[in-house]
């Protein structure tokens, strides 16, 4: 059996303006990764691929989240 690590990285805190769950779950998520296509969030949360892109269309909206490539990544 392998044994898996754990990195000790800080996840940032949660912009107040995201108020649904699944917001506030993508987003942590993509912080956590460091950015994640809508394939591997789907993968990662099981969500449904219509319901993270309606998220992060609200993330984009409110300038939290940015796509580089195929990945969502959070701005800073």
């Amino acid at each position: 059996m392998m044994e898996q690590t754990h990195a000790n990285a800080e996840i940032s805190t949660l912009p107040t303006e995201i108020k649904s769950p699944q917001g506030k779950l993508v987003y942590l998520s993509l912080d956590a990764t460091g950015g994640a296509t809508v394939d591997e969030l789907g993968e990662l949360l099981a969500m449904k691929k219509i319901a993270i892109l309606s998220v992060l269309n609200s993330l984009s909206t409110q300038e939290l989240v940015g796509k580089e490539g195929a990945e969502y990544v959070l701005r800073n």
